[in-house]
């Protein structure tokens, strides 16, 4: 009788966490999501962005950076000058923000340091514009925690693809948001299947459990 490998038989998702193989993913927490002034009017995001997720993502990016965890953002922005290399949903979206633009940058209460990468990307997940698996293969991840904007957007493919690519994929469900409470709740309960599930909370308590300092 047919059966799998021992070693391919997972008693539940949530794994044991290396902190030499876990990446912080932070997806489109920039100035151009941010600019509500020149944005759709969508207060119930701004008000969790402002109120809790970016203080969640600042309090995350803290840990990792203190653990060793790799720390890398991804934001949307294009290559060319007239943004011809979008994805065409960017385009029929008109999703246009100009390479090397204060629209581009990570908001400052999340900046990066160092040589944290920064990956521009033209597509809701960046696994598709992107070489981000390859950087993250040859760094040695494994994991990947994503955090940031928006939930029923990148966060979703991007979830959704990792899980497919052969990554453990962890979602910190108060350090992402979107257009709408309901919006944010309808698509956390859409790709949990993909994914462990976590709380800022909840994460910091098991990267002190499992990384030990």
């Amino acid at each position: 009788m047919s059966a799998p490998r021992a070693r391919d038989v997972y008693e539940r998702r949530e794994q044991p966490l290396h902190a030499e193989r876990c990446g912080l993913l932070v997806v489109d927490v920039q100035n151009w999501v941010m600019d509500e002034e020149n944005r759709q009017p969508r207060p119930e995001f701004y008000r969790a962005a402002r109120g809790h997720v970016i203080a969640n993502i600042a309090r995350l990016i803290d840990r990792a950076r203190v653990s060793g965890v790799e720390v890398i953002y991804t934001v949307m922005e294009n290559f060319t000058e007239d943004g011809r290399d979008r994805s065409l949903d960017y385009k029929l979206s008109n999703f246009f923000i100009a390479t090397g633009s204060w629209d581009a940058k990570v908001i400052d209460e999340v900046a990066p340091r160092g040589d944290e990468m920064v990956i521009p990307k033209t597509s809701s997940s960046l696994f598709n514009s992107t070489n981000f698996e390859y950087l993250v293969r040859n760094i040695g991840l494994d994991t990947i925690i994503v955090a940031g904007f928006l939930t029923d957007q990148c966060i979703d493919h991007t979830i959704r693809d990792g899980a497919d690519r052969g990554f453990h994929m962890i979602c910190v469900k108060d350090g992402c948001a979107t257009d709408t409470h309901a919006r944010h709740e309808a698509a956390l309960n859409a790709f949990k299947g993909y994914c462990r599930m976590e709380t800022t909370d909840s994460l910091l308590a098991a990267m002190e459990r499992d990384f030990g300092r």
